[in-house]
């Protein structure tokens, strides 16, 4: 972790003062083709959040997918001319992905190896959106990650990965310490209805809003946002 923390730095010295307000517009329009489950309302949130948390830490995203939460958060930093998004993904596909899953999708099955790969079509859209310089794509999974991060500090921890109890458990688990003081935990797919969605996400969220260390700052879609305390 101390060449990442040595990398962070020299990149913070030389964006420094690149800043841009707002998001530039073919980036939401390449966003909003990009295949995946977030709203705009949702990702323009991420990208407000982004863009504030950058200026001190770097930002961490858990389930990329195609890309989409990714031009959001990345678009974010570099509006900020900080530090950089880390998108972390195995890039295999969710449990509900797959071959004969609610969610699974013909055009991202890799026939040669039999198994969903969306590697491909993540870094592509990245090029298309001018972000590749802002984002460091992690392919693994998220809890063999966090067990050799180290002590990085995060402004921002996007949890989107499996949506198991113990996917979205584990990845509270490992991450939630690791935002900042100021910094920001956001959850996706909250669904106070059960009829709406899945129910771990939600519960995971819920018991952290109770959690003395976190401050509730709002449910934007189904975007579930907390402050450090």
């Amino acid at each position: 972790m101390e060449l990442i923390r040595q990398w962070m730095g020299k990149r913070s010295a030389l964006l420094s003062g690149g800043n841009e307000a707002g998001m530039r517009e073919h980036v939401k329009r390449l966003a909003r083709q990009v295949k995946g489950f977030l709203s705009e309302q949702e990702g323009l949130k991420l990208f407000e959040l982004a863009r504030s948390a950058s200026v001190a830490a770097p930002c961490l995203e858990i389930g990329s997918y195609c890309g989409k939460s990714t031009m959001y958060l990345a678009e974010g930093c570099r509006a900020a001319g900080r530090h950089c998004l880390f998108a972390v993904d195995h890039h295999h596909g969710s449990e509900e992905q797959q071959s004969g899953q609610e969610y699974f999708d013909q055009e991202l099955y890799d026939p040669v190896h039999g198994a969903v790969d969306t590697l491909p079509g993540f870094l592509d859209n990245l090029a298309r959106a001018g972000l590749r310089d802002w984002v460091i794509p992690v392919v693994t999974d998220s809890q063999r990650l966090g067990a050799n991060w180290g002590d990085v500090a995060l402004g921002l921890v996007f949890i989107d990965g499996g949506h198991s109890q113990r996917d979205v458990e584990t990845d509270f688990e490992v991450w939630g310490g690791k935002v900042a003081p100021g910094g920001w935990l956001c959850f996706h797919d909250i669904y106070p209805n059960p009829a709406d969605g899945g129910r771990a996400p939600y519960e995971v969220f819920e018991t952290a809003r109770r959690m003395r260390q976190w401050c509730y700052a709002g449910l934007f879609g189904c975007l579930g946002v907390l402050q450090r305390r």
